[in-house]
């Protein structure tokens, strides 16, 4: 693998830019900005408007909502605090927040931040509510869980989980004695110099910040509400622009120094979050808050992140001092940061993806995996139709508060099987999404993983 000089790093980014200009329009993305840092060498551009209905041209600069890319931020700075020994991944959550109930009690009993980090706790995970904007909205949160059933055993499966960040971010309250906003700032934002990193729109509404949209029709449309709830920040709840970001991604992709000298974290500790912990889904696994994906022997740390109408990407190599960022104001962000994310990994670092190839299978084995599969988020069938499987999916809508509807449905999706178990989408929006089936202690299948969530076979 070959890192590029200046001269053709210049230009395989000029050739991602190309792609992300001849895309943008027909997935109806208004505006992108875009990243890479390879040693000490940083490129950046920006392209289109903040909104359609007040278009102002973005910069590198303009604020975007970066959704669960905060996750990492969460991570880190929990990371922070159990260097100064006031966490502990491995003790159990109870011991910081006493009266934690959960829908299952041996599981609010065992709990660890180790569970919550590599989302492993085996609950709901996809609940969202707005509290308001005082201080005891992330409290109101968590009281919350105890509502939310549990799937899967605790530590077995994993399934992505938001909800497990909730409690991550009130321990994070409960042992510093300050909030969530004001512990992140003072352990991680100041330091590394995130001058323009935000969770309150007040903050943000003095400066160029990007609006979401959701596309109908192939065209784009402004989304709302705008803001999610506080109770949320410590899931998905940063505002930042390409520029921090990188700052960012740059003390990830180093050995723990911040810009003034001062060492934030012991690489020992960077390497633990960024080492595969436990198997995910398709190629990933996940550290402590942080995907990981390991090509021809290099270890990609990756996170996405989705608010209501903006889509965001970051990827960080540190053995390859490589780091990649992108961030959009659409929901059609999400297959075109698929499709520049696989250009820049290859123009870049000269490394492609594993296809998930589709191989063939007698139609009386694809009938084994027919049938509807649910989570509360959504539901989703798959059917046999022509000798091939089509995945319908139903969203439930429930983001930002459970009473929102959703705001489209996705096409039916024709997909395969690329080995035993293993599924891949064929058609977009979800092109080359891969899922597993999950089966129990009987060999019967019991969940289809898709998107990171677990769905249950109803029978």
């Amino acid at each position: 693998m070959t890192i590029p000089n200046s001269t053709s790093l210049s230009v395989a980014f000029h050739h991602l830019s190309e792609s992300i200009l001849s895309n943008m329009e027909r997935l109806g993305v208004p505006g992108v900005s875009v990243g890479v840092l390879s040693g000490d060498q940083e490129l950046t551009a920006s392209f289109g408007v903040t909104s359609i209905e007040n278009p102002l041209p973005v910069t590198p600069e303009t604020l975007f909502q970066i959704g669960s890319i905060t996750k990492t931020f969460t991570g880190t700075a929990a990371m922070r605090l159990v260097e100064m020994g006031k966490l502990s991944l491995d003790t159990p959550v109870r011991a910081y927040l006493p009266g934690l109930k959960l829908a299952d009690e041996s599981v609010a009993q065992r709990v660890t931040l180790r569970h919550l980090l590599t989302h492993t706790g085996g609950w709901v995970g996809d609940y969202f509510n707005d509290f308001g904007l005082g201080d005891e909205a992330l409290v109101k949160m968590v009281e919350k869980l105890a509502d939310l059933p549990q799937l899967t055993p605790l530590g077995e499966v994993w399934s992505y989980n938001n909800a497990g960040f909730y409690l991550v971010g009130r321990v994070i309250e409960v042992v510093t004695g300050k909030t969530y906003e004001a512990t992140l700032k003072e352990l991680l934002l100041d330091p590394l110099g995130l001058q323009r990193s935000f969770f309150f729109a007040h903050d943000v509404i003095s400066y160029r910040f990007a609006v979401g949209h959701t596309v109908e029709e192939g065209r784009p449309r402004v989304a709302r509400p705008w803001a999610v709830g506080r109770a949320i920040h410590p899931i998905g709840g940063l505002v930042t622009n390409l520029l921090d970001l990188l700052r960012y991604a740059r003390f990830h992709m180093g050995d723990g120094i911040v810009p003034d000298g001062r060492r934030l974290l012991q690489a020992e500790t960077l390497a633990h979050m960024h080492a595969p912990l436990v198997p995910a889904s398709g190629i990933r696994s996940y550290g402590l808050s942080w995907a990981v994906t390991e090509i021809e022997g290099a270890c990609l740390i990756s996170h996405g992140g989705g608010t209501k109408g903006q889509e965001s990407f970051l990827v960080v190599a540190p053995s390859h001092q490589f780091a990649f960022a992108i961030l959009t104001n659409s929901e059609g962000g999400d297959p075109l940061n698929t499709i520049i994310w696989s250009e820049a990994l290859q123009l870049f670092l000269g490394l492609s993806l594993p296809e998930a190839l589709p191989i063939q299978v007698p139609v009386e084995k694809l009938s084994e995996y027919v049938g509807k599969y649910d989570s509360p988020g959504e539901l989703d069938e798959l059917t046999l139709e022509n000798d091939g499987l089509v995945l319908h999916m139903t969203f439930k809508g429930g983001f930002p508060t459970p009473d929102v509807p959703p705001v489209s449905q996705p096409p039916p999706l024709h997909a395969a099987l690329y080995g035993e178990d293993r599924l891949v989408m064929l058609d977009e929006p979800m092109k080359g999404s891969r899922g597993e089936f999950l089966r129990g202690k009987d060999g019967q299948i019991e969940w289809l993983r898709l998107d990171g969530r677990v769905h249950r076979k109803m029978i």
